[in-house]
C-alpha cells in the first residue's frame, strides 16, 4: 500500500489544488489511508496546506497543493551550437537560467563542463546565497538516448559522444538523473500543461528533430531513435540533386531545412549570412533568397511529418527552435504538405502552431520528466526517508 503515496503525489502534479475530500474521490482510498497519505507527504514538505475548502457543517477541510519551492531540479537544454542551463522548481518552472554558446561537436567533457561551470552559479540562491537542494538532474541531447543507461546512441552529429556515461558525469550530485532526447524534452512540455495526449513536437534549428507523445506518453522506440526526422529521407531528394548531410548521408531532411543548410544555400545564392539566428533575420526583413529557402524548408518538413500524422493521427503539431521564430514563413509549407500528404480524418481538427515557450521549452521538459522518475513509486519512499533521515512510518503519519 506504500506505494498509493505516490499515487496520491501524482494528484497534485497533475490537478493542482485538491481538499482532501477530492483525493478521496479521485484515488478511490478511504480517509484513514489518505489522511495518513497526506501527513506524509505534508510532513516531508512535499505538499503545503492553503486557507480555504468547502465545509459540510463543521470547519472547512484543509485544502493542499504541491510545494513547488522544496527543492529544485537542475536542467540543461543542449543544442547543437549551445544550451540552456536551468534551475527549475518541482512543477518546471525555470526559477533562473543562463545561455551559453558552444558546438556539441567539441565533445562531451567540453559541452557537460559548460553545464557544470553554469550550475555551479546557479544553484547558488541570489537572496540567501545559499546553495539549493538538488532533488533531480536532466540533460537533453540533439540526438538517440539509451534512456535507461543515460548514454548517447550512435549520434549522427554528435562527435565523441557515442556510449559516453553523462549520466554519470553527474553523479557527483547524489541524486537521479535523467538523459533525454532535446525533442522529446520539448514535447512533454507541450502536451503535459495542456493536456494534450497525441502530439507531434518538431524542433528545427541547426539541425533537425521530432519528439513523439502518444496517450500521454513519450514513444522512444527500442532504440530511441523514434522521432528523428532529421535523417530520415526527404522527398525532394526524388526529384532533385540529392545533397549530402552532416550524419553522411545524402538526401536527408536536414540537408534541405535544417538550419546548417540554409546557410550553406544563402551563401551559394551570394547572401552573407554567419549562423542560423542570421538566417531568421533575413527571412524577417524581407530578403527574398531566404524566404524562398524557408518556405522550402517548410514544405520539406510538412512531406517528412506527413506519413506520421496519417499513422499516429495527432491533435496538434508544435514547432519549435530558432528557425520557429519564422512563424508563418516556415508553417505555411508544412501545413500545404501536411493536408496534401496525410489521411482527411488525420487532419480535420489538427492544429499547427509555434511553441510559446521559446528557449525554455527543453528545460521545462527535462524537469518534468525527472519530476517523473522522483517521485515514481519505486523511487519516492527513499526520497522521503532520506528528507527524514530515518524510516518514514506514513501509518503514523497525519494532518489536520
Amino acid at each position: 500500500m506504500r506505494t498509493h503515496i505516490g499515487e496520491i503525489l501524482a494528484l497534485f502534479r497533475e490537478h493542482g489544488e485538491l481538499s482532501r475530500v477530492d483525493v478521496i474521490e479521485t484515488s478511490g482510498l478511504s480517509r484513514s489511508t489518505v489522511n495518513h497519505r497526506l501527513g506524509a507527504l505534508h510532513e516531508a514538505g512535499l505538499i503545503s496546506a492553503i486557507e480555504g475548502g468547502e465545509s459540510t457543517g463543521g470547519r472547512p477541510s484543509s485544502r493542499f497543493v504541491l510545494n513547488r519551492d522544496r527543492a529544485v531540479i537542475a536542467t540543461a537544454d543542449i543544442g547543437a551550437t549551445g544550451l540552456v542551463v536551468a534551475v527549475c522548481d518541482l512543477a518546471g518552472e525555470p526559477l533562473r537560467h543562463t545561455r551559453v554558446t558552444v558546438n556539441v561537436w567539441d565533445g562531451p567533457e567540453r559541452v557537460l563542463g559548460e553545464v557544470d561551470a553554469a550550475l555551479a552559479e546557479l544553484l547558488i540562491d541570489p537572496v540567501t546565497h545559499a546553495p539549493a537542494e538538488v532533488w533531480g538532474v536532466g540533460i537533453a541531447v540533439p540526438g538517440p538516448v539509451e534512456f535507461a543507461a543515460g548514454r548517447v546512441v550512435n549520434p549522427p552529429i554528435m562527435t565523441g559522444w557515442d556510449g559516453f556515461d553523462i549520466a554519470g558525469w553527474f553523479s557527483g550530485y547524489g541524486v537521479p538523473v535523467i538523459v533525454e532526447n532535446d525533442a522529446n524534452s520539448r514535447a512533454v512540455a507541450e502536451a503535459r500543461p495542456h493536456h494534450h495526449d497525441n502530439l507531434i513536437s518538431l524542433k528545427v534549428g541547426t539541425g533537425i528533430g521530432s519528439g513523439l507523445v502518444f496517450n500521454g506518453q513519450i514513444i522512444r522506440g527500442s532504440e530511441g531513435a523514434a522521432g528523428d526526422i532529421g535523417h530520415t529521407r526527404a522527398a525532394i531528394a526524388e526529384s532533385s540533386e540529392q545533397l549530402p548531410c552532416r550524419c553522411g548521408n545524402v538526401g536527408c531532411v536536414e540537408a534541405y531545412a535544417g538550419g546548417w543548410a540554409l546557410i550553406r544555400d544563402l551563401h551559394a545564392a551570394g547572401v552573407e549570412v554567419d549562423d542560423v539566428a542570421g538566417v531568421v533575420s533575413l527571412v524577417k526583413q524581407g530578403n527574398l533568397e531566404a524566404v524562398r529557402l524557408m518556405r522550402r524548408a517548410g514544405r520539406v518538413l510538412g512531406d517528412a511529418v506527413a506519413d506520421l500524422v496519417s499513422i499516429l493521427n495527432p491533435e496538434s503539431i508544435v514547432v519549435s527552435g530558432q528557425l520557429s521564430e519564422c512563424g508563418e514563413i516556415l508553417l505555411s509549407g508544412v501545413r500545404e504538405r501536411v493536408y496534401q500528404r496525410s489521411m482527411p480524418l488525420a487532419t480535420r481538427n489538427l492544429t499547427v502552431a509555434v511553441s510559446h515557450l521559446g528557449e525554455f521549452g527543453g528545460v521545462v521538459g527535462l524537469a518534468l520528466i525527472t519530476a517523473d522518475r522522483i517521485f515514481a513509486a519505486d523511487h519516492i519512499d527513499d526520497l522521503l526517508e532520506r528528507i527524514a533521515g530515518r524510516p518514514l512510518d506514513i501509518e503514523a503519519a497525519t494532518v489536520s
